[in-house]
């Protein structure tokens, strides 16, 4: 198949579209079933390019969430903790397979951002991967390959109209990419740059010691960030991203929005919060907006007499401020890092309150020197990496 016309753009009135190989190749995908979209191929493609590169880095399967050109959640197939079957509402799944666990915790991350997700797997989707998915409300999935029986599942999802994408794994695309903004047209060379540990090791804080894990984690973090739109902050634990933000202005802002997104996913984790008893009825997109809103500021819209019955059992006690910052201030060993440099000491300050005790940047700031005496001030580890990962 040497080109596929897309039912529209990215908007409805933007027509005709396709996708194709400029050289008359064919292309290197296969459409097994539905009929992915424009906006589907661009999650598709930026999203396996992400696990492929988490596969090679980490030697472990891995997934990704994609929305709107973005990744909501990544991660490799770490075991899930008891706590973290709940969390992502897979405890009644049994044993998932390393691919499955891998999609569990990089939807479950940002359960709210992943909601009608593309996802991309580094391995073969696998029956129990197939399972898991069946069940999220999803657009599509990439993978380089499909068990039978998973594809089946697959096929059944969506009243058959489920977008499943095979792409060759051998698969190497051009050294220069091209693409056209307003009729003029855009050419580079592809950032074909290999992340691994190499990159981890010009430390420029008094705290120099980098775990096994932590590395792992900042190279999930630095991966992430190549296939995220810019400017981006990517916090990470234990495997898996849990806070990702994308596409602002301010890096202070990213740092916010992505540390916002870990805390919630580490308040989530609270007792108050696994202890909710939820009427029978309600489904897990809306247990997961319920849980979003009781954990905010905004928790009386779910609390409040007359609304609550709708969604609890029993009413909840109110989560409050004090009883929140006690419970993050027990979260740790957090990896951060970022797209480009850190302007001010600021970010090093928000990116300390939910947990980071080892960062990855590209260093070069002005006020690199302020950076530094802010992570010395918290005993932070620190490394330049010297590599920027603008996406756009």
């Amino acid at each position: 198949m040497k080109e596929l016309e897309l039912k529209y753009g990215c908007n409805p009135n933007q027509k005709p579209s396709r996708i194709f190989m400029e050289n008359g190749s064919d292309l290197p995908i296969k459409v097994l079933n539905g009929r992915p979209g424009y906006i589907n191929f661009l999650d598709a493609f930026n999203g396996w390019q992400l696990v492929r590169e988490l596969k090679q880095a980490t030697g472990l399967p891995a997934a990704t969430s994609f929305k709107h050109v973005s990744p909501a959640g990544a991660a490799v197939g770490l075991p899930l903790s008891e706590i973290e079957k709940k969390i992502y509402w897979v405890a009644d799944m049994g044993d998932l397979s390393p691919l499955a666990s891998a999609y569990a915790r990089a939807r479950g991350a940002d359960r709210m951002s992943s909601f009608g997700d593309f996802i991309s797997l580094s391995d073969v989707c696998d029956v129990s991967t197939a399972l898991l998915i069946k069940r999220e409300v999803s657009d599509g999935v990439i993978a380089p390959g499909y068990e039978p029986e998973a594809l089946e599942i697959l096929k059944a999802k969506k009243k058959g109209g489920y977008n499943v994408i095979e792409i060759d794994p051998n698969y190497v695309p051009d050294p220069i990419e091209r693409k056209q903004v307003f009729g003029v047209s855009f050419e580079q060379g592809r950032n074909e740059l290999k992340i691994d540990e190499a990159f981890l090791n010009n430390m420029v804080t008094k705290n120099t010691v980098f775990s096994k894990q932590a590395k792992i984690d900042l190279m999930i973090a630095l991966i992430t960030l190549k296939y995220t739109q810019s400017n981006s902050v990517c916090y990470v634990k234990g495997g898996q991203a849990i806070g990702i933000g994308a596409g602002q202005q301010s890096r202070i802002h990213c740092t916010r929005l992505a540390g916002n997104k870990a805390d919630n996913w580490y308040l989530r984790q609270n007792p108050k919060v696994l202890n909710l008893q939820f009427v029978d009825k309600l489904g897990r997109a809306d247990r997961d907006n319920a849980i979003d809103v009781y954990i905010s500021d905004d928790y009386m819209d779910v609390l409040a007499d007359g609304i609550w019955e709708n969604i609890f059992k029993v009413k909840p006690e109110v989560f409050t401020r004090e009883e929140k910052r006690a419970w993050l201030d027990t979260l740790t060993d957090v990896a951060l890092g970022s797209d480009a440099f850190f302007p001010f000491g600021d970010n090093i300050e928000r990116a300390h309150r939910s947990g980071v005790t080892v960062i990855a940047q590209p260093g070069g700031s002005i006020r690199d020197d302020n950076v530094i005496e802010m992570c010395d001030k918290y005993g932070i580890a620190m490394c330049f990496t010297g590599l920027r990962l603008f996406h756009h």
